[in-house]
């Protein structure tokens, strides 16, 4: 479970986002629209994926 990963692609833009949005695409890794991702699964990056969930979609 320790080193268990989820994959996070971002959908949407992040034109127009609020700053905080922002910089919580940007601690996963996520720039480009269609870019995916694997992080850790740890509860930060969780809440990070939690909060702008609208933007993203994510398996595992």
């Amino acid at each position: 479970m320790a080193n268990s990963k989820i994959k996070v692609t971002l959908i949407k833009s992040l034109i127009g986002r609020l700053e905080a949005h922002k910089a919580c695409a940007r601690g996963l890794g996520l720039k480009k629209i269609n870019q995916t991702v694997e992080v850790i699964n740890t509860p930060e990056n969780r809440g990070m994926i939690n909060k702008i969930s609208y933007l993203l979609k994510s398996e595992g």
